[in-house]
């Protein structure tokens, strides 16, 4: 029997990780604070700050000796997103939902039980959704992640409901659904009609409506979203002008991965 991966981790690449991840949150930090939340000496910490640096991956600040991303995080970004089948075909279903409806879209996947935003695109108009590509959420308080919860396998919903939603759930908003019988109600629902919204749960004053996208083998790959400020696109906009556009072009992207049902 083959040893699992884990066996074979490097404690210090994974520090090196670490120390990456802490940077999600925060544009700049120092040596001190980059020690306490990875509860690693100073010393060590610098090691892996100057070794980062020199292959671009961190940058120290001129004016305060704090630590930043570096551009080469950037260039990963952009190779990742040329490489990756999924992000490359759905960048022009994006920009199509965009055209024909004027409001912001993503792609947005599961990880970890929170949505990951793969990639997106924006009208050219004053007040639009901000782009969220490489940010993550909480899958109940928005409507890819009830999509990607709601619309997956039973084993994935039973797997969510022990590992998340039986310890509790985040308010966001004052909106979002934080009982949890309620919450697995609401995924058979989605599940059943095959979109999901999100009126203001996951920010005040924005509204957002998804629709899963299937791979080859059946299952959820990923979801499409349009959201916009809730004074254009209210609950009859979304269903009425929205849903059509969307439902169409995540059904168009799933064939162009394979999928037949």
């Amino acid at each position: 029997m083959s040893k699992p991966k884990s066996d074979y981790s490097i404690q210090t690449v994974s520090n090196a990780l670490r120390l990456l991840e802490v940077f999600y949150h925060e544009p700049e930090l120092g040596v001190s604070e980059l020690s306490r939340r990875l509860g690693l000496h100073k010393n060590n910490v610098f090691r892996l700050l100057a070794t980062l640096e020199l292959g671009g991956y961190v940058e120290q600040c001129k004016t305060n000796d704090q630590y930043r991303l570096g551009v080469r995080c950037l260039e990963l970004a952009r190779a990742y997103g040329r490489s990756h089948s999924l992000v490359e075909r759905a960048r022009p279903t994006l920009t199509d939902l965009v055209a024909e409806l004027g409001e912001t879209a993503h792609l947005g996947v599961l990880h970890d039980f929170e949505v990951v935003h793969l990639d997106g695109a924006q009208p050219k108009r004053m007040l639009v959704t901000t782009s969220r590509v490489g940010q993550r959420l909480p899958a109940h308080c928005s409507a890819l992640g009830k999509v990607l919860i709601g619309c997956a396998s039973a084993s994935v919903r039973e797997a969510y409901h022990q590992s998340v939603v039986s310890g509790g759930l985040e308010a966001v908003t004052p909106d979002t659904v934080v009982d949890g019988a309620k919450l697995v109600d609401h995924l058979s629902t989605v599940a059943g009609q095959g979109y999901a919204l999100d009126l203001g749960e996951c920010e005040v004053g924005l509204n957002c409506i998804a629709a899963p996208v299937y791979g080859e083998d059946g299952d959820v790959a990923a979801a499409l979203s349009v959201s916009g400020p809730s004074f254009r696109m209210s609950e009859d906009v979304l269903f009425s002008a929205v849903l059509p556009e969307l439902s169409a072009g995540a059904q168009r992207l799933s064939e162009s991965l394979g999928f037949e049902g």
